[in-house]
C-alpha cells in the first residue's frame, strides 16, 4: 500500500466519519436509537436536525471543510500555516455558510478566538481558551504533510494550525495525537504502533500553548485506551456515552475517538463499523467519526471504506480531494 492510497484513506475517512454523523450530531443517544436505530449507512438529516436540518445523505460538515481550509494554506504557505491568514479563512468561511443560510458555523472555542482576532487580539493570545475538539477535527492535513520522524518540525506546524484557536496544552495535545496517528499510519505503521505515537504526542505537545484546568489528553487517552480494549462489547457504547463523553470537549471527543480506534486495533471490530458506532454514540458525532475515520483511514488505506458510500459522498460534495493530497505528500517530502 503506497502512501498515497494512506493519505487517501484518511482524508476520505475523515469526510465518511463527517457524513456519517451529520444527521445525528447534536441528539443524544437514545433520540438517535429512536429516531434512526444504529447508523450503518448515510442518512438524510431530519428537518428538526438542531444543526444541519434536512441536509442530504453524504453531506460533509464543518469537520471537513475546515480540514480543506487547513490543507489548501498548508500548500500555500508550503509546508507552514500563517496564524493571520488561517483566522481571515476562518471568517470567510463562516460567512459563506450564513449566507447559505446554515447552521453549521465556527465551534465555541474557534468563535472567541475570531472575535479577539476582529477586537485587535494578537493570535497568540487569541487561541488561549481554546479547549474544544475544533483543532483537532481539522488536523489531518498536518499528518499527511508533516512526517512525524522530524518531531520539532511536526509539533512546529501542529502549533501553527491551533495557535489561532486553540493554543492551549489540551487543544495542542489533542490536535498533535491525532496528527501523530495520521503522520505514523502514512509511514506504514500498523494501527496499534500508530495509536502509541498518537498517545506519545499527546504527552510532549501538552508542553505547548497557555496551561487550562483539566484532565491531562495523554492520560486520558492512554487510559481510555485500554478500558476500550477490556470491556465487554456489550458495554462498550456505555463507556463511551456515559464514562469517556461525547461533547465538544476534547477530553470527551477526541479520546472518545481513541477508545473506538483501539477497539478497532485489539477486539476485531471493523474500521467502518467503529465509524456507524460513533455516528450512533450521540453528541458530538460528526466530529468523533471524523477524527476516527482519519486515524484508521491512514493506517489501512482508502481499501477500507466502502466504494459506493465514498462516490457518493465525492458526488453529493462535489469533493475532489485526490489533487490537495498529492500536494501535502509533496510537501512531506521537501
Amino acid at each position: 500500500m503506497t502512501p498515497t492510497d494512506r493519505a487517501l484513506g484518511a482524508f476520505y475517512g475523515l469526510a465518511l466519519g463527517d457524513a456519517l454523523g451529520m444527521p445525528t450530531q447534536s441528539f443524544s443517544r437514545g433520540q438517535i436509537l429512536t429516531r434512526f436505530g444504529h447508523i450503518t449507512t448515510l442518512e438524510n438529516a431530519p428537518a428538526d436536525q438542531p444543526i444541519a436540518p434536512g441536509m442530504v445523505a453524504g453531506s460533509i460538515t464543518d469537520d471537513t471543510e475546515q480540514a480543506i481550509l487547513v490543507g489548501q494554506l498548508l500548500v500555500e504557505g508550503n509546508g507552514s500555516i500563517d496564524p493571520n491568514q488561517l483566522a481571515r479563512r476562518l471568517i470567510t468561511w463562516e460567512s459563506g455558510m450564513q449566507a447559505k443560510g446554515s447552521q453549521d458555523l465556527l465551534g465555541p472555542s474557534t468563535k472567541r478566538a475570531i472575535e479577539m482576532i476582529l477586537a485587535g487580539h494578537s493570535p497568540e493570545q487569541s487561541g488561549r481558551y481554546g479547549t474544544t475538539n475544533g483543532a483537532a477535527m481539522r488536523i489531518t492535513p498536518v499528518g499527511i504533510a508533516s512526517d512525524i520522524v522530524q518531531p520539532e518540525r511536526f509539533i512546529n506546524t501542529v502549533v501553527q494550525a491551533c495557535q489561532v484557536t486553540h493554543n492551549t496544552s489540551l487543544g495542542i495535545a489533542s490536535a498533535a495525537a491525532v496528527a501523530a496517528v495520521v503522520s505514523s499510519g502514512i509511514n506504514g505503521k500498523k494501527l496499534e504502533h500508530a495509536l502509541n505515537a498518537g498517545t506519545e504526542m499527546a504527552f510532549i505537545a501538552e508542553h505547548h500553548g497557555h496551561w487550562v484546568a483539566g484532565g491531562r489528553m495523554g492520560p486520558r487517552i492512554r487510559w481510555a485506551r485500554q478500558a476500550s480494549s477490556e470491556c465487554n462489547p456489550d458495554n462498550l457504547g456505555d463507556l463511551l456515552y456515559d464514562v469517556i463523553g461525547t461533547s465538544v470537549a476534547s477530553q470527551e471527543s477526541v479520546v472518545t475517538a481513541f477508545a473506538l480506534a483501539q477497539r478497532v486495533a485489539s477486539a476485531g471490530l471493523s474500521s467502518f463499523d467503529a465509524l456507524c458506532m460513533a455516528a450512533s454514540l450521540g453528541g458530538d458525532t460528526d466530529t468523533i467519526a471524523a477524527i476516527l475515520g482519519a486515524m484508521l483511514g491512514a493506517c489501512g488505506g482508502l481499501e477500507l471504506w466502502p466504494a459506493a458510500l465514498i462516490e457518493q459522498i465525492t458526488e453529493v460534495n462535489s469533493l475532489q480531494l485526490e489533487p490537495l493530497v498529492r500536494d501535502l505528500l509533496t510537501l512531506r517530502h521537501t
